[in-house]
């Protein structure tokens, strides 16, 4: 990032913070993508909290980045496995952060299997979590109960522009691997597994490239909506995928199981929106399928009469180019800031909440001051 370009999203930052203060001192412990832009937000964040630790995705770290990182902020390994055993979460944070008043910045529901015994019996206090996806989101949301405030941003309006460029990031970097073996993807036809929000932006954005799209989604409000917008739709997803060249899977929660890979057709392309353990059961395929890799980031499993090709191993396709979408990224980076706030304040109850919209539109108009022209 150039000097000018760091000083305004410092700026902006900065005003963000002025405009949603901390009250009482809080730590924090944050999960994010270690991509290029981060820093600045990582910067933002201790000026609202005292960072304990960053937790980078995995796949998705920029290796200049997470050695700027580590030279100001502890930087601890990140897996499902550490969160989802209570008792060695709890001894994680602990050790971590123990006896403070702490708030979990998430993307991707990781600290949701552990969350009530973290409440429960942290020495310190849970003050609550801030989820930035909607796969996390869908994590919180399945608990029984919730006994911190959960805030999510994944549905919030300022989301929509990240989202709508993601699904055009989707498709870009699906179609570079793509053609990076000699193989074009235009006027195949393609399925798009989950019509959310950036499910419709990958949807429409292979229209535009001409390719012939079928949607399915389990909610058939959603299946209604990808009809009206002029999609085919199926009503399984073995029906959706049958005679796809090319799948995107955008559901947030397990669009492909073991057995829904057999449906493939040969030579199909297989293409995530989030981490493959999210949205694609590919371990158990390990036993089953010969996998051979193709090329960058291009895998073709097989077993006798069937193959089909899995790109960037399943993780989110958009992370092999760097997954940028500008400035927007930052509208929900702020949001989260503005969250991390109001949880030091203790302004919600135990719960699944989002931001009034108040304090988003008030982060809209900082934004607009510093990005608009």
């Amino acid at each position: 990032m150039e000097s000018p370009e760091r000083a305004r999203l410092d700026a902006f930052f900065r005003h963000v913070t002025e405009q949603f203060p901390a009250g009482a001192p809080v730590t924090s412990l944050i999960v994010t993508h270690l991509l290029s832009e981060r820093p600045a937000f990582l910067r933002a964040m201790s000026a609202t909290s005292a960072v304990a630790a960053v937790l980078p995705k995995p796949r998705s770290i920029d290796q200049h980045t997470l050695e700027a990182v580590q030279s100001l902020y502890p930087v601890h390994d990140l897996s499902r496995e550490l969160f989802a055993d209570s008792t060695r979460a709890l001894d994680y944070i602990e050790e971590t952060a123990g006896g403070q008043d702490l708030v979990l910045a998430d993307i991707g529901g990781y600290f949701a299997p552990s969350l009530s015994t973290l409440v429960e019996k942290f020495s310190g206090r849970v003050l609550g979590v801030v989820e930035d996806t909607e796969n996390g989101h869908q994590r919180y949301a399945a608990l029984d109960q919730l006994r911190c405030p959960v805030i999510s941003v994944a549905r919030s309006p300022l989301k929509d522009c990240e989202d709508h460029l993601v699904g055009r990031s989707i498709v870009f970097s699906a179609d570079a691997l793509v053609r990076a073996r000699g193989d074009i993807l235009t006027s195949r036809n393609a399925c798009v597994l989950g019509f959310g929000k950036v499910g419709r932006a990958i949807a429409q954005t292979l229209r535009a490239h001409d390719l012939r799209v079928t949607v399915f989604d389990k909610d058939p409000v959603r299946r209604v909506q990808a009809h009206a917008h002029g999609f085919r739709t199926a009503a399984t997803t073995t029906e959706a995928v049958r005679d796809a060249e090319l799948v995107l899977c955008a559901t947030g929660n397990l669009a492909l199981r073991q057995d829904d890979f057999a449906a493939l057709r040969n030579g199909a392309y297989l293409a995530s929106v989030t981490s493959s353990e999210d949205e694609l059961e590919l371990t158990p395929l390990q036993d089953l399928y010969q996998r051979v890799p193709v090329g960058e980031q291009l895998t073709r499993y097989e077993i006798t009469g069937h193959y089909f090709y899995v790109l960037a191993d399943g993780g989110a396709v958009n992370f092999v180019h760097g997954a940028a979408v500008g400035t927007y990224i930052h509208l929900v980076q702020a949001e989260i800031l503005a969250a991390t706030a109001a949880l030091s304040h203790g302004r919600f109850e135990p719960g699944l909440h989002s931001m009034p919209a108040a304090d988003r539109q008030a982060i809209a108009r900082i934004w607009l001051g510093h990005f608009e022209r």
